[in-house]
């Protein structure tokens, strides 16, 4: 696996990216923390990290929806958590926009990222905040973005709560034993359910019907945090969005199982037809349709032989650039070789979107050893350019640094008690998805991807919901893929057509 693999995560992402069934982590204990206070209180004789947090800030804005003003009030703070001795465990950074003289029941998202070490930034400054980074004509400049009004924000329908999970951002356990209690998937949902519940509690918005928003981890995150939220805070949401979401472990790396390789087909056909300027609708209800059919049974069975084989194998190389003896070598199976053969000699591409191809940094060795085109290139630049407007338009002053990425946060991530990919295998949301549509009637779904995810590729979602018992799914559940990889909104049209989406998805009744 290669060695950013576990981090990609996040990505909100982007960061988004990239970056996880209730019985897998039952055993755990959660962290010594029942309650949450503000970061008003006195932080006691030995402060340490705590010291360079300054005091929450409030400013009012104005967002620009069309032709319609839409008067705003950003809140930069801090939720503490509690443990048991008294003591504060961490400290919890969030941002939240609300629309002035709302309207009753005006609803309520609280969005985070993934990776598991992924800050909040990416959706931020990516998708549905009132400011959204842009990296220049070609979309892939990181070194000098600039920081525009969103006129896509989500909060033109819902108010927004943006939550860094502890290790990422500006949030901080008080210590590194502390930190270690947060860093699991059970106790990671916990404390974000109960600064979730306090936030709610505190500014009287119980009335609001209360949304979750994740990006890649993020997503399998809200899928455990809405279930946190019933069972421990007594809380319902009314509906999740997940984008670019991981949702099974056991389709993650798996690069040797067939039916893992025929859910990713179709996002390397997305990529090679984008690089050809021929993508289609069409050309991706052929590529989902060959790769559930005959490829799918192909890898399933005996190795091909004869014209068999030879028919097979071109074709897979016809669909996604790869030369075919590169193909015939891996009898098939191209999670392991397509970084490296679909952009051609010298070039590597990127998991986020195998679309995105860079000069490879080592074209001697066989296997992908590059930095993330994607998540190690342009998209850094959204930890800074947060930094910079939270200081300068949002007045929250500190000298702490933001960690957009924080890669010791994935390496010490605990899935069953257990680290590493073993573990994450046997990591699932969809029993949280199926108990949350069975007990809570209004509840809702919408998952988005990007064609040319291949880290976390929208076959699986497809999957995922397709095997969902109909009464659960029918009318609750929906799919949508737009042009793009895994931080999609990174690209404008598909960014506006999310924002349309999730409008429709919000408001159901206003599409009717």
């Amino acid at each position: 696996m290669p060695r950013n693999l576990a981090i990609r995560f996040a990505a909100s992402a982007t960061a988004v990216m990239m970056s996880l069934s209730s019985p897998v982590w039952a055993q755990e204990q959660p962290p010594q923390s029942d309650q949450v206070e503000t970061t008003q209180e006195k932080e006691g004789s030995s402060p340490g990290i705590f010291s360079l947090i300054p005091a929450d800030s409030t400013t009012d804005h104005v967002l620009k929806v069309g032709d319609t003003d839409l008067p705003y009030t950003a809140t930069a703070g801090m939720l503490d958590l509690i443990g048991q001795d008294g003591n504060r465990t961490a400290k919890i950074f969030y941002t939240a926009y609300v629309a002035k003289d709302r309207k009753p029941g005006r609803p309520l998202t609280f969005a985070f990222n993934g990776g598991p070490g992924a800050a909040s930034a990416y959706l931020h400054m990516g998708l549905v905040g009132p400011k959204v980074l842009e990296f220049g004509e070609t979309g892939d400049n990181g070194t000098t973005p600039s920081l525009k009004d969103n006129p896509d924000s989500w909060l033109a329908f819902t108010d927004l709560v943006l939550i860094d999970p502890v290790g990422t951002g500006w949030s901080r356990a008080a210590s590194d034993e502390a930190a270690s209690n947060f860093y699991k998937v059970r106790q990671d949902a916990e404390s974000l359910a109960k600064a979730i519940a306090l936030y709610t509690q505190r500014n009287d918005r119980l009335d609001a019907t209360k949304y979750l928003l994740g990006e890649s981890y993020g997503g399998f995150r809200a899928a455990k945090v809405a279930a946190a939220l019933k069972d421990s805070q007594s809380m319902l949401v009314s509906g999740v969005v997940m984008l670019s979401p991981f949702l099974e472990g056991r389709f993650l790396g798996n690069s040797d199982d067939p039916l893992t390789s025929a859910l990713q087909l179709p996002s390397l056909a997305a990529a090679e037809m984008e690089r050809r300027g021929t993508f289609t609708p069409g050309g991706m209800k052929e590529a989902e349709s060959f790769a559930m059919g005959a490829y799918l049974t192909s890898l399933a069975g005996a190795r091909p032989s004869g014209s068999a084989a030879d028919g097979l194998y071109s074709r897979l190389a016809g669909m996604t650039g790869m030369p075919k003896d590169a193909i015939s070598r891996s009898r098939g199976f191209l999670g392991d070789i397509y970084a490296k053969q679909m952009a051609g000699p010298g070039k590597v591409v990127s998991p986020y979107d195998a679309s995105y191809a860079v000069p490879d940094a080592y074209p001697e060795v066989p296997y992908s050893q590059n930095d993330d085109p994607i998540l190690d290139g342009y998209t850094r630049a959204y930890g800074s350019a947060f930094a910079t407007y939270a200081r300068n338009e949002l007045g929250f002053r500190t000298d702490m640094t933001y960690s957009l990425l924080n890669t010791e946060v994935n390496r010490r991530w605990e899935w069953n008690g257990n680290r590493g990919g073993d573990a994450r295998a046997l990591a699932s949301a969809s029993t949280d998805l199926r108990d949350l549509l069975s007990v809570i009637p209004s509840f809702r779904l919408m998952i988005a991807h990007g064609y040319s995810d291949a880290l976390t590729p929208y076959g699986v979602s497809r999957y995922v919901i397709d095997h969902m018992p109909t009464e659960l799914a029918n009318g609750r559940t929906s799919l949508k893929v737009y042009r793009g990889g895994h931080m999609f909104y990174t690209q404008i049209p598909s960014r506006q057509a999310m924002a349309a989406d999730a409008r429709a998805f919000y408001e159901p009744k206003a599409t009717e």
